[in-house]
């Protein structure tokens, strides 16, 4: 009884050991787990141990009272117990009687050495059975019923999936554009969407080729409020209200503001039948990295100035 008892504990941790390894894990990476989950893991894993610790009280209780029926009744002591009729029916068969068996193969020797032809164990018969029934039930399942998906549907069904998610992720990004992270695009489709925002909503103070009307002429380099696409971009969405320009953040979209603000930069150098006259400063596109090579230049000047003390020092 107590190999038995023995046998049950070993595979009784063998159970668990996944259970505790995957504790320990989700432990190690606690940081991409919730409270919650790893709450639910535990009681679970508690649930498995408990099933466990009954099981193995159940085996000790089988064997507690087959050993006293054995002793209150001694005709039974002759008798096998459950567990080896139990492993003689499903686990080794009747070794004695196969063994009594000629098994010997006359037809299969080499230099006097014989071949016993050994039964086949009745786990391996049941294993070798369960093996036909899932290839069976595997080729009806994917071929003949046509329910699984083979392996080019499952292919195209993760492809699809990750269109849908990459456009997501591509609305999602281009929700987020605002005056900070705003670039240029220049592309086709971008300046067509653009001109036709730009028609439809700021030719009417602008002109139609940009040359002005009530707003600036946005074809020269004067610009009243920066002439970058960050400035653009940050005067066509919050407006100038005490000037006229009404905010339009309500009803165009970051992208939709980012595609005619690129679109107006293309008017500069255009030539409009009536230009209004140039308002506000001059403003060239190489102002802003000449401010920024001056501060690297008075950087580095500063630099070498304090190098200079702590050498003099």
């Amino acid at each position: 009884m107590k190999k038995y008892l023995t046998f049950f504990a070993l595979l009784g941790s063998l159970m668990s050991s996944p259970v505790l390894a995957q504790n320990e894990a989700v432990s190690g990476g606690f940081g991409a787990m919730d409270s919650n989950q790893m709450a639910l893991l535990i009681i679970i894993g508690a649930v498995i141990g408990v099933i466990i610790l009954l099981l193995i009280l159940m085996i000790y209780l089988m064997s507690f009272i087959s050993a006293v029926f054995r002793k209150e009744n001694p005709e039974l002591v002759n008798e096998p117990s459950w567990w080896d009729s139990f492993k003689q029916r499903f686990v080794t068969g009747d070794i004695e009687e196969e063994q009594e068996k000629d098994k010997l193969m006359t037809d299969h020797s080499y230099d006097g050495i014989q071949e016993l032809d050994n039964f086949m164990p009745p786990w391996l018969q049941y294993v070798f059975l369960g093996t036909i029934i899932i290839a069976i039930s595997y080729f009806s399942y994917y071929t003949v019923l046509g329910f699984g998906k083979t392996g080019v549907e499952e292919y195209e069904e993760e492809v699809r999936i990750a269109a849908i998610e990459a456009e997501a992720r591509g609305v999602s990004l281009l929700a987020s554009i605002d005056e900070t992270n705003v670039v240029v695009d220049d592309s086709g489709a971008a300046l067509s969407a653009g001109n036709a925002i730009f028609t439809a909503n700021c030719a009417a103070c602008h002109a139609a080729d940009g040359g002005g009307g009530v707003g600036p002429n946005l074809t020269d380099q004067y610009w009243l409020h920066g002439g970058d696409i960050k400035d653009l971009f940050k005067v066509i969405k919050y407006g100038m209200i005490e000037k006229g320009m009404v905010p339009w953040e309500d009803q165009l979209s970051p992208k939709e503001i980012q595609d005619v603000a690129s679109y107006i930069l293309t008017l500069q150098g255009t030539s409009p039948a009536t230009p209004k006259d140039p308002q506000g400063e001059l403003y060239s596109g190489d102002d802003e990295s000449a401010a920024t090579e001056k501060s690297e230049a008075e950087g580095d000047e500063s630099t070498v100035a304090s190098d200079t003390t702590a050498i003099a020092e």
